[in-house]
């Protein structure tokens, strides 16, 4: 199996058991209960397609049905049902959002989800191990591992680099020199 592009940057698991954290509430848009949302989706809209949001602050989850969203600039926005003005909306900052992971699309073939990437072993071709993989982040051009081993490494995940990514087994092979 060669690497290939995440369909998705869901960034990481969610405390729920089968919720996949897609992204966080970031801030207020305007007074009518409209928040502005961080999403790890790619694009970033794609966070819109779910009808329903699990949204957990301080350790504790509720559900919330999406009424309307938007790109706004950059970013999104959106409207949950029971926010109908801005102080209402304030309760849910730095809220993470998730969503049940059956309603994610199937990953097609060398397409991964980050949420499956973290925690896999990273080693080369030779089999030094390199550590685990802990994050992903995107660069626009390209997605980085952070791999915490002896020390943190940043390693690309493009082809060419990333050789073979094996979720059974949880270890991803890469062609990298270990004194980077």
């Amino acid at each position: 199996m060669t690497s290939g592009k995440p369909v998705s940057t869901a960034a990481q698991s969610a405390d729920r058991e089968g919720l996949v954290k897609l992204g966080r509430i970031s801030g207020l848009f305007g007074v009518r209960g409209w928040v502005k949302v961080f999403s790890d989706t790619s694009p970033r809209t794609n966070i819109l397609h779910y009808p329903c949001w699990h949204l957990c602050v301080a350790g504790a989850w509720t559900t919330h049905k999406l009424l309307e969203g938007h790109a706004q600039g950059k970013g999104v926005v959106a409207l949950l049902e029971g926010l109908t003005d801005r102080d209402q909306a304030a309760q849910w900052l730095d809220a993470e959002i998730a969503v049940p992971r059956d309603q994610l699309p199937a990953a097609g073939a060398d397409e991964y989800y980050w949420t499956d990437l973290e925690g896999t072993r990273v080693s080369t071709l030779e089999g030094v191990e390199l550590g685990r993989l802990e994050s992903l982040f995107s660069t626009g051009s390209n997605d980085v591992m952070v791999v915490q081993g002896d020390r943190e490494r940043l390693i690309p995940f493009i082809d060419g680099t990333v050789i073979e990514v094996d979720l059974v087994q949880g270890r991803v092979t890469v062609d990298w020199d270990p004194k980077f």
